[in-house]
């Protein structure tokens, strides 16, 4: 038997739980064979190092070739993963049947209006409505997404937001999954859609006169770039390019203050930021700068009565917060208000009339503190668990004593709370519904340390059902991504019981890249530390290993894009340490994207993983980019994901590692590449359609572990 029968031999076992001894040849000839991508070999040298990539062909979309390979990936995944197709559909039944399918969010007050959504069973969408003046009242369906869906195979909403009268609401959609949206305006009143319409755009901001637009666009390279301005009715050729972005790292946000006295307009980098501001009642006015962009500061601002208050990292890598005046906010006027604290990391600003808010993150946790402006009392919010994550809600009323925020952990579902800040107390208002008889306290979560090579201290997140044993025989699925100073924060999933309640351990590695303990957490895992991000991806596998949490022969590992380079990173590295490997859409040709100025996100992204033209940065990247480092040994059983319209990873990177694994890896473990076909960096769009996605996820998961009911 040839050695791609045996890896197909091996996966029968895996999924049916049987394997005949001697097959016969009927049966060899029937078992499924993996693709094998032709080899075209390109060279490329770079200070004299030669790089020979057999796979860059894969880039070439329109090719019959590479959707013909794709397409053989998919039948080749869809035949070796058909016998566990009934327990897929078991797992999906297990996972909608948790779910309340007709359903609404809590509605939030805005300009006399009560907006909110809500889905109905068997849509895949939401349905976004408001009531005028009481709940009570009539309900106006403001957008449906399942309309807007037909005909489509994805639809991803982005802007949406209604002017200061509440006739008009301004939105943009994606129909492919590229994240390219279309800007169009609905008229309220009428219900009818205006023809005017604007391609590949980003932020979407109202001015106060109920007609002017403020709106960015993005160019070849993904990049939001362009600030122009709109009046609703006009053809949009005649739009104002107020602003444009020469430097390619900084791409452009626009948002209107809470208070809804300005438009801000923030262009920022993965290091550096540079704000302007615009009084909302004057939108043919010059935006001002409120201070110029400086080499590693950071800055951002809100709004309140006659002063702007400013999120600053000048001098304080964890940000202070300082206030300036409206009429001159530059940094000669900066007033300290809140000092900066190597413990605790300003992450957050929400000015109210009378309050204001900081979101913040102290020993790895996210919390709440709240200053009273006329007092300057200022308190904390207290939670009850040792593992969770709050944030802000929707507060879209600016002169309240309510300030909204969302609480959840991996026991306690998503529940959302008004908070009033002057009685100090927290109202619930709604905690997302698991339906099926779940019980919180049959599971429990908890924060265990690991520590790395150099005395770092690694905080790792748990949670399993009660009665799991602490003697190595336990399943674990760990989970990592440790990347652009975004947190890993938990989150409750009713899909996840499906694990927890067949023994599986679920837990989060808090890596150095991310943002879980400050700032400095972020810099000891980027550019020239980013191996940091790895290693301590592995200790925390190793202790979880050691303490009999679970086994390295009962531990998968999964992460999704550059969660999915964590991965791929970490299979290289010690693929003896992994039972198995779920990489979604992972980035994992650093060195190859990151050379090639013209995709999506690399110029901007130079400040997060380094610039390979720069002989130091090369070395460094080669180091630990997954693609370059795929080597002849042995590598875990792996499911890789990607998706055809993906514009944050392209499809061809995975493309290109499955297709070289296959080439070079000396083992007979199963290797499976699933491609989404009509989707993009998040996956499928509806709701129905992400639950099957999850199920063939889990199915794949717990055949790993031997469980296959």
């Amino acid at each position: 038997m040839t050695s791609r029968l045996l890896a197909a031999a091996s996966l029968a076992l895996l999924v049916t739980g049987s394997l005949m001894p001697n097959p016969s040849a009927a049966q060899e000839r029937t078992t499924p064979l993996p693709p094998v991508a032709k080899k075209v070999p390109r060279t490329e040298t770079l200070f004299g190092d030669v790089r020979v990539d057999d796979y860059y062909w894969l880039r070439e979309k329109s090719n019959p070739e590479v959707v013909g390979l794709l397409e053989s990936e998919n039948a080749y995944t869809e035949a070796i993963m058909k016998p566990t197709e009934p327990f897929q559909a078991t797992l999906y039944q297990e996972m909608l049947a948790r779910i309340q399918q007709t359903d609404l969010t809590v509605p939030y007050l805005r300009d006399g209006y009560y907006y909110y959504s809500r889905t109905e069973a068997g849509k895949q969408y939401p349905i976004l409505c408001r009531k005028r003046g009481s709940l009570e009242g009539p309900e106006q369906i403001v957008l449906d997404q399942n309309e807007l869906a037909v005909g489509h195979r994805f639809l991803g909403l982005a802007a949406y937001t209604v002017s200061d009268d509440g006739n008009q609401l301004a939105f943009s959609i994606d129909t492919t999954g590229f994240r390219q949206y279309t800007l169009h305006v609905k008229n309220l009143v009428t219900g009818a859609v205006s023809s005017e319409h604007v391609d590949k755009t980003g932020s979407v901001v109202w001015a106060a006169d109920n007609r002017t637009l403020f709106y960015t666009v993005e160019d070849a390279a993904k990049r939001q770039y362009r600030l122009y301005r709109h009046v609703v009715g006009e053809p949009t050729d005649r739009d104002v390019l107020v602003y444009e972005e020469k430097d390619e790292r900084f791409e452009l946000d626009a948002h209107r203050s809470l208070s809804r006295g300005f438009v801000i307009f923030t262009a920022s980098s993965h290091t550096a930021s540079e704000v302007r501001v615009l009084a909302a009642d004057r939108p043919n006015d010059t935006f001002r700068l409120v201070a110029a962009r400086e080499k590693d500061h950071e800055y951002y601002v809100d709004h309140h009565g006659d002063r702007f208050f400013i999120r600053t990292n000048k001098n304080a890598p964890n940000f202070r917060l300082v206030s300036a005046p409206v009429s001159d906010p530059s940094p000669a006027n900066w007033k300290e208000v809140i000092p900066h604290s190597k413990d605790v990391m300003l992450t957050g600003l929400t000015c109210f009339a009378n309050y204001y808010v900081l979101s913040e993150r102290e020993g790895g946790l996210p919390q709440i503190a709240v200053t009273d402006f006329r007092t300057g009392e200022s308190h904390t919010i207290a939670f009850p668990e040792p593992v969770y994550n709050v944030g802000p809600s929707t507060n879209a009323e600016y002169d309240t004593r309510m300030f909204r925020y969302t609480y959840q952990s991996f026991i306690t579902p998503p529940s959302v709370f008004d908070y009033d800040m002057a009685a100090r107390t927290s109202k619930l208002l709604k905690q997302t519904e698991v339906l099926g008889g779940y019980q919180p306290s049959n599971y429990v979560s908890e924060r265990m340390w690991a520590t790395a090579g150099d005395g770092m201290r690694i905080p790792i997140s748990l949670v399993y059902r009660k009665g799991v044993k602490r003697d190595g025989t336990s399943p674990m699925l760990l989970n990592g991504y440790g990347s652009y100073g975004i947190a890993s924060n938990v989150s409750f999933s009713s899909n996840r019981v499906s694990l927890l309640d067949r023994g599986v351990v679920f837990a989060i590695a808090h890596i150095r890249g991310g943002g879980e303990m400050g700032k400095l957490w972020h810099e000891q895992g980027r550019m020239m530390t980013k191996r940091n991000t790895f290693t301590d991806f592995i200790v925390a596998a190793e202790y979880l290993v050691h303490e009999k949490v679970t086994a390295s022969d009962r531990l998968v590992i999964t992460g999704g894009s550059a969660g999915g380079l964590l991965m791929g990173a970490v299979t290289n590295m010690r693929p003896d340490l992994f039972k198995a490997v779920v990489a979604e859409v992972p980035f994992v040709d650093v060195v190859n994207t990151m050379n090639d100025a013209s995709l999506p996100l690399t110029v901007g992204e130079y400040e997060e993983w380094g610039n390979p033209k720069i002989k130091a940065e090369y070395d460094y990247i080669k180091t630990y980019c997954p693609y370059t480092n795929v080597a002849a040994k042995a590598y875990p059983t792996m499911l890789v994901k990607t998706s055809l319209n993906d514009s944050q990873v392209m499809y061809w990177e995975p493309a290109k590692y499955v297709s070289k694994l296959r080439a070079l890896k000396t083992d007979h473990n199963l290797l499976l590449f699933k491609v989404n076909m009509g989707a993009g960096h998040g996956g499928s769009s509806g709701r129905y359609d992400a639950l099957h996605e999850a199920a063939f996820n889990y199915a794949f998961i717990l055949g790993q572990f031997g469980i296959r009911s």
